[in-house]
């Protein structure tokens, strides 16, 4: 009986102790990370006040720094670089009284993770909007204690999308042709409305219980990778949620700009580039908050650069992505965000990253791409970035008319400043995205010429990217963002359109279907549309040719805007047409025995394997 009352009373003084230890972030590592340097966040009343000691092979505490909030401690680990897996306890102690415990795991790297292969050209990523895609589990539509509940009638509500809802649909996905899943933010967003899109995070280590559970994120990447499918996580560190579990309990005042004084950015973004920016116009930029329910955080502190560093490297390991899309890229401090990119590509150099910075302009675009040489001496090391100049070209493009200046020359212009990118085959190409009018919307809801515009997109240059409902036609009356990321039609019970079975689509939708399915089924293997390079030919009378080609491949293209057919004399492109004789169209499937003319359909394209 005695030892059993020890036993009792030994594990309520663990529990009560432990109740003074509310967090230690990133929760786990992993033996074998290239960089061998680790910094926890511990998180708990009074924390400050303890020592801390701990004893592992191969681990060595080499700081502990106190700051001015008490309730926190940053620890500072050296990893040697031959450590093993395993666990051991990290010790807090007020003179001989051992207050708090916590149980550090070193796990060990799945084999080859350094060396993933991050999305690139060869891939076709589909963009879907978790909360609005498919509701898989109805049973975590309502979470208690989660202070936003279902409201599917409020198109700024929650809906029910969840990660199960996307695992169910992957057949779908890759039947169209996908390779690669980029989802909007999945990680907790607590706020008291409005938060489906996840880009208000309150807890960075956690997935949202409406969405699923980490265990589940693990399990779709899982799914995607037995398809040969990779995953992109969409990251945000430029603002958390107001409603973070540090806001109420900040460590440091500097941990936030402009706290408690909020202020909105200005969002004159260009400041990052302008050789004659005042100061102050900078700082009202990058420390601005984006909205009053997104606090903005300092990346000119150390500890929340480290934090968020170490943050996209544990995801990535925990998860296995193949890619990170990080969120407004120019607003965070761009010296954290050069040190960043540089160090995710040193821990795994073939991976991949494309930024949003939001500009028509590509000289504004091309600042940021890796290997970029700008004239301030800047170096970031993104292999990516998000093509939103040739987007604008390509929607102008197609809808205006044919005059000198604008039409399908719009596009080839657009191309024509290719020479401001280190790398213009790198960057993440698309019709539209989450945060604009769908494209169908974008071309008068023509649907030759959305056509046209994907057929574009999947064979120029570049890494393309497609929104979820596109091959559907989803549209919109509004132009608010509840209105652009509709529910796609079958991802809910009872829905009396069922895109995943056809039921009740239009036959138009149906085609489209068709449309995108076979053009990209056909680029998986395209390997010259992955790795040629383009050659195009000025527009002439509402067409425009270009080709993708290497040394024993070709592809030609044709976009035919007129309200007639078109044929084309192919002797003008004979400096890359030489030594082809035939070729196969690959939309119709027809076999074209002489290439020496071809025909386009009225507004259409035509997309020509070429053959000697």
């Amino acid at each position: 009986m005695k030892t059993f009352i020890t036993f009792l009373f030994t594990i309520l003084t663990f529990v009560a102790s432990a109740q003074n230890l509310d967090r230690v972030e990133p929760p786990n590592w992993w033996a074998g990370m290239k960089s061998t340097q680790l910094q926890l966040l511990v998180h708990g009343e009074n924390i400050s006040q303890t020592d801390v000691t701990l004893n592992y092979p191969g681990v060595n505490l080499e700081s502990v720094t106190k700051v001015e909030n008490p309730n926190y401690l940053f620890l500072d680990l050296k990893l040697a670089s031959n450590v093993k897996p395993g666990k051991f306890n990290i010790e807090f102690k007020r003179g001989k009284k051992l207050v708090a415990t916590y149980l550090y795991e070193l796990w060990e790297r799945e084999a080859n993770s350094a060396n993933r292969v991050g999305f690139n050209a060869s891939d076709m990523i589909c963009l879907i909007t978790p909360d609005r895609f498919v509701n898989g589990d109805p049973g975590n539509d309502e979470v208690p204690g989660m202070k936003e509940g279902l409201d599917r009638s409020y198109k700024w509500g929650r809906h029910g999308g969840d990660i199960r809802g996307i695992i169910n649909s992957l057949d779908y996905l890759q039947n169209l042709g996908y390779t690669a899943v980029w989802l909007n933010p999945v990680l907790e967003n607590d706020m008291p409305k409005e938060s489906y899109h996840g880009y208000a995070t309150t807890d960075f280590y956690k997935v949202d219980a409406r969405f699923g559970t980490n265990d589940e994120y693990r399990e779709l990447n899982k799914e995607l990778d037995k398809r040969g499918m990779k995953l992109i996580m969409d990251m945000i560190f430029n603002h958390c949620g107001s409603e973070h579990w540090w806001m109420h309990d900040m460590p440091m005042k500097d941990w936030i700009n402009n706290y408690p004084d909020m202020k909105i950015t200005n969002h004159r973004r260009t400041v990052n580039e302008d050789p004659h920016a005042s100061q102050v116009d900078i700082s009202g930029m990058v420390d601005g908050w984006f909205v009053p329910a997104m606090p903005d955080m300092n990346q000119r502190n150390p500890f929340v650069a480290r934090y968020l560093i170490q943050n996209s490297i544990w995801w990535t390991e925990y998860v296995g992505l193949e890619g990170i899309r990080q969120d407004t890229w120019p607003y965070p401090d761009k010296n954290m965000m050069s040190e960043w990119t540089k160090e995710m590509l040193e821990e795994y150099p073939d991976f991949n990253i494309v930024g949003e910075e939001w500009s028509g302009n590509p000289a504004i675009v091309s600042y940021w791409q890796k290997g970029k040489y700008n004239q301030d001496g800047y170096k970031n090391y993104a292999p990516s970035m998000m093509d939103f100049p040739l987007q604008s070209a390509v929607a102008s493009g197609l809808k205006n008319d044919e005059t000198w200046d604008t039409g399908l020359i719009q596009i080839y212009e657009a191309l024509s400043n290719d020479f401001l990118y280190p790398d213009p085959y790198k960057l993440t190409i698309f019709p539209d995205n989450h945060d604009m009018s769908r494209f169908f919307v974008q071309v008068g809801e023509d649907v030759n010429l959305l056509k046209m515009g994907v057929a574009f997109f999947l064979t120029t240059r570049g890494i393309p990217q497609i929104y979820y409902g596109t091959e559907i036609l989803m549209r919109h009356d509004g132009s608010e963002h509840g209105d652009i990321r509709a529910d796609f039609p079958g991802g809910w019970a009872g829905d009396k359109v069922n895109a995943f079975t056809g039921e009740g689509l239009s036959d138009a939708a149906k085609d489209m279907q068709k449309y995108v399915a076979n053009l990209q089924n056909w680029r998986k293997n395209a390997t010259v549309i992955h790795n040629g390079k383009l050659m195009h030919f000025i527009p002439e009378n509402g067409t425009y040719a270009y080709f993708r080609y290497t040394d024993n491949e070709a592809v030609m293209v044709i976009l035919n805007k007129n309200e007639e057919e078109k044929t084309i004399t192919t002797d003008r492109f004979k400096e890359v047409m030489d030594g082809y004789r035939s070729g196969k169209e690959i939309i119709s499937g027809q076999q074209i025995s002489d290439i020496s003319s071809i025909t386009v359909p009225a507004k259409s394209a035509v997309v020509v394997e070429l053959k000697k």
